[in-house]
């Protein structure tokens, strides 16, 4: 395990995407979303992906040069491109047009497509909740042309992990981050337990007839991932898919010169609104902190310490990380050096 302060890990990550080519304003924004991703425990959407994105600019598949733009608006609504620009960096655009909208009008829709991958949703909605808005983040499309998902009750793949957000800020307590993917569980962790010869818990992957398995050997040779909750993660996927790709037109992309199937037809749709749009703010926060007091007042059931609200761990997590370090598995570090390597920078 290799332990690496936030500074530090900032640093080296937008060195390396630096001189893979990146613009040095669009590498401190990608380099800030991933180590805060690893600051507060989602490693998965960490600096896990560098090597992906040195891979991705150097085949073209990031263009470095791009910048997102807004193609289409009304006063609430806005469609962006992306150019096939760095996933954090239109996603951050996208965010910040929402939030400027919903500030204006009191709430705005805003899709986004022709983007690589956008990283950690839960980022998103804490930059909207941040600034007072309510937020639902929903993205998908990934699936439509390399299918990793199987449906309910389905042998074949059909959707990819589609994953989903919601921040809603609070009174005094943190803001609510609800933040996952519809599958059972994230495909890092499947590629993770693969390269590390682990095991997957039950009910997460099934093999390519169908069938559970928690070989992730079985998942790499044809499997697909299964939706958390039976039939109800299955809807959230099919919801997710229909917001992120359908709605926002993602497929008017397939047809680019852009070759990476797995984004072609990538989108994402966020629905943002002022938290204040029906009552004084200082009504709902105390409302929203009336709730929260009832929540962590429930007594823990056999085996648990305490209730929580969602973020909380990630919240306690960041400190401790922000704190001690940031461990990395020596796997992981070790693409990370040899990305460095590959682009002449000393890790």
């Amino acid at each position: 395990m290799v332990t690496k302060t936030a500074d530090e890990l900032r640093r080296l990550t937008r060195q390396i995407l630096e001189a893979a080519g990146a613009v040095p304003d669009q590498a401190e924004i990608v380099a800030e979303h991933l180590v805060l991703a690893n600051l507060r425990g989602v490693d998965s959407h960490g600096v896990w992906h560098i090597e992906g994105y040195v891979r991705a600019i150097r085949d073209g598949h990031i263009r470095v040069a791009a910048e997102p733009k807004i193609a289409r608006e009304t006063p609430a609504s806005a469609l962006v491109q992306g150019d096939w620009a760095f996933g954090h960096v239109v996603g951050r655009f996208a965010m910040q047009t929402a939030i400027e909208k919903a500030g204006n009008q009191g709430l705005s829709v805003v899709s986004l497509v022709q983007t690589h991958h956008i990283g950690r949703l839960g980022h998103y909605a804490e930059m909207a909740a941040a600034e007072g808005m309510v937020s639902m983040v929903w993205a998908g499309g990934q699936g439509a042309e390399k299918p990793a998902a199987v449906p309910f009750g389905g042998r074949k793949p059909l959707f990819h992990t589609n994953p989903i957000a919601m921040g809603l800020p609070m009174g005094s307590q943190a803001p609510v981050i609800i933040d996952f993917a519809t599958s059972a569980t994230a495909g890092v962790k499947v590629i993770n337990a693969f390269n590390r010869n682990q095991q997957l818990p039950t009910d997460c992957v099934v093999d390519k007839e169908g069938n559970p398995t928690t070989d992730p050997r079985k998942f790499i040779d044809g499997g697909a991932h299964l939706p958390f909750g039976g039939h109800k993660g299955y809807a959230l996927m099919l919801a997710t898919e229909m917001l992120g790709r359908t709605f926002s037109g993602a497929d008017d992309g397939a047809g680019l010169d852009y070759s990476d199937p797995l984004f072609r037809r990538h989108g994402a749709t966020l629905i943002v609104f002022r938290a204040d749009l029906f009552q004084p703010l200082s009504q709902y926060s105390g409302r929203a902190d009336e709730l929260a007091r009832r929540a962590l007042a429930i007594p823990p059931a056999p085996g648990f310490k305490e209730v929580l609200l969602p973020g909380v761990p990630e919240d306690r997590t960041q400190q401790v990380r922000q704190r001690d370090g940031i461990p990395i598995a020596d796997d992981i570090w070790e693409t990370i050096v040899q990305s460095a390597s590959s682009v002449g920078v000393q890790a």
